[in-house]
């Protein structure tokens, strides 16, 4: 007689009872394999025990369903390590400076500052800056690194990068020099980007020969760039030094991609107000500072790992995240200098270490992961 889907169901259902009852009892006997390690100082992680059960319980499954086995089983690995660590470690050096950031939230930043943006004034880190302070004094540097050291340094408490765009992707350069230098973030905010091609006043778009601006901003305007293929295209290292250079070159057949207020400051007229590639174009910046403070609204971490280079590595990463149900909202991958094909990863997640689950789901990614680096618990405005 065939059975309906409710008796199927009332099936699972029973089967489910009998799978959580022996879930929380092989729990329960890591909690005593925890208890062991600590008396005995041996470490959570045992890849030689993890292998010999994977191995018996995936030939088990046979060979229709040992895929889904070993799915299964290197998640109650996961999960199992993660319990083991939480009964065997005291407050950890980073718990401890987690959990202090986290009883000394900040109001909000300063209004004043000196901050350090690369390029000149008129380029959108000056306008990003400007949203996140309201009396920034702006020391200008020619390259990102310098930002990076002026903060490092102390010869400026905060330092203004750009990081992603909506239409070209991550700021590969600010990544890699990321892992160089030690720094914070403590503010984000996603700055609309609007280019326009600018000129001397008088000029014609058909006198125009050669094209300067950033290379982001170069990629951001590749269909038009492409509708004039014989116009020359020079990267520069901003597009406010761009326009500044074409005001100052005198050319005619010169002219800059960058904002309408670079045209307004250095006296440039607008050719063509759409190069743009798309109208929803957005530059998400960074405002970093030597040391980790937190200030009110944080809900976003930045977080550097690299993990082993063998398999399943990342996933044991990801897997922490998804248990504590918290939302990845970034995952970027950057070569390691010097190793061929191993990767450094850059993680963006929904969370404030105001929580005590946060800050060990923070411990957790440390204990499994080859490098560790906490960035910043921010707030991103929009």
């Amino acid at each position: 007689m065939e059975q309906d889907l409710s008796q199927i169901r009332e099936k699972l259902d029973a089967i489910d009872d009998q799978l959580i009852g022996l879930f929380s009892e092989r729990m329960r006997t890591v909690a005593q394999v925890a208890d062991y390690k600590k008396k005995n100082n041996l470490p959570i992680a045992d890849t030689g025990r993890e292998r010999e059960i994977m191995n018996r319980v995936t030939l088990s499954a046979g060979e229709d369903l040992e895929h889904y086995a070993k799915l299964l089983y290197q998640t109650l690995f996961s999960v199992s390590r993660a319990y083991q660590a939480e009964s065997l470690r005291p407050a950890s050096a980073l718990t401890e400076t987690l959990r202090k950031a986290a009883e000394n939230v900040r109001p909000a930043l300063p209004s004043r500052a000196l901050v350090a943006c690369q390029g000149a004034e008129g380029a959108y880190s000056q306008q990003a800056c400007a949203r996140m302070f309201e009396y920034p004094d702006i020391l200008y540097m020619n390259t990102f690194n310098d930002v990076f050291s002026a903060v490092e340094k102390g010869m400026c408490p905060y330092g203004v990068l750009p990081i992603e765009n909506s239409t070209a992707g991550s700021v590969t350069q600010v990544y890699d020099l990321m892992e160089k230098h030690h720094f914070h973030i403590v503010q984000a905010v996603r700055q609309r980007i609007d280019h326009r091609l600018l000129a001397l006043p008088g000029v014609k778009l058909e006198e125009i020969t050669e094209i300067v601006s950033h290379e982001q901003a170069l990629r951001q305007c590749g269909a038009f760039l492409a509708a004039h293929p014989k116009i020359r295209v020079t990267a520069m290292e901003n597009t406010a030094v761009a326009a500044e250079y074409v005001a100052a070159s005198g050319k005619r057949n010169l002219a800059a991609i960058a904002s309408q207020s670079s045209g307004a400051l250095y006296g440039l007229d607008c050719l063509e107000d759409r190069v743009a590639d798309t109208d929803n174009n957005f530059t998400r910046f960074i405002c970093i500072a030597k040391d980790l403070t937190l200030y009110e609204g944080a809900n976003k971490i930045s977080l550097m790992l690299s993990a082993a280079h063998r398999p399943g590595s990342l996933y044991r990463l990801l897997t922490h995240i998804a248990v504590a149900e918290v939302n990845l909202t970034k995952l970027e991958s950057r070569p390691i200098p010097g190793k061929d094909f191993e990767f450094r990863f850059f993680f963006d997640v929904e969370a404030s270490i105001l929580k005590e689950s946060t800050r060990n789901l923070m411990q957790q990614l440390k204990n499994e992961a080859d490098q560790f680096v906490f960035l910043g618990n921010y707030e991103e405005i929009r």
